[in-house]
C-alpha cells in the first residue's frame, strides 16, 4: 500500500516559516517526481512545487517563487517544503503527491498518489 504521509504543518505568524516532510513507503520514491499541492478553503487545489526524481530540477508557482524551496532525501524516502516569508494567502491544507511525468507537474492531472495533507495557518 502507497502511504505518503505530511507532516510539520501549524500556525504561524505573517512573515514566519515552516517546513514541510513527506514520508513516502510503498512505493519506489526515488522513480517518482514529487509535487506539493496546497488547497485553501472555498478554492481549487494548486500545485506550488515540483521536483524531479534525482532533484536535477525543480518547478515553482510563480506566488511562491523565491519564498519556498522544494527539496527530496531518496535515501529517506522524504520529500521537504521550506516556507519562508509566510503570508496570510498562504494558508490551506498542504498535499504531497506523487506523479511519473513532469510536463505539466504542477497540475492535478497525472498524480498517482496523494497525501492526507497537513494544515498550514497563517496569522496576519
Amino acid at each position: 500500500e502507497v502511504q505518503l504521509m505530511e507532516s510539520g504543518g501549524g500556525s504561524v505568524q505573517a512573515g514566519g516559516s515552516l517546513r514541510l516532510s513527506c514520508e513516502a513507503s510503498g512505493v519506489v520514491f526515488a522513480a517518482q517526481i514529487m509535487v506539493w499541492f496546497r488547497q485553501a478553503p472555498g478554492k481549487e487545489r494548486e500545485g506550488i512545487a515540483s521536483i524531479s526524481q534525482a532533484s536535477a530540477s525543480t518547478k515553482y508557482a510563480d506566488s511562491v517563487k523565491g519564498r519556498f524551496s522544494i527539496s527530496r532525501d531518496n535515501r529517506k524516502k522524504t520529500l521537504y517544503l521550506e516556507m519562508n516569508n509566510l503570508r496570510p494567502d498562504d494558508a490551506g491544507m498542504y498535499f504531497c503527491a506523487a506523479r511519473t511525468t513532469w510536463e505539466r507537474s504542477l497540475e492535478v492531472s497525472g498524480v498517482k498518489y496523494w497525501g492526507q495533507g497537513t494544515q498550514v495557518t497563517v496569522s496576519s
